[in-house]
């Protein structure tokens, strides 16, 4: 299992700076709960999952089963 970064590094920088002016918090989620903190726990509870292989929600996150 690899956790890496979205291979577009335009929309990485683009991303961060949503994360950064949000608090840290998911730029695509309307709440400020601990829930929505980057990593979300959507992405997170995706992580733990073994059959799980894909992006996290806003796409900054892709988690391979390799």
């Amino acid at each position: 299992m690899k956790v890496t970064l979205n291979e577009d590094p335009e929309f990485v920088a683009k991303m961060r700076a949503a994360l950064q002016k949000k608090g840290m918090y998911c730029p695509c989620r309307l709440e400020k709960i601990d829930d929505n903190f980057c990593i979300c726990k959507e992405f997170r509870d995706q992580i733990n999952d073994p059959d799980y292989e894909g992006y996290c929600h806003c796409k900054l996150y892709y988690k391979s089963k390799d």
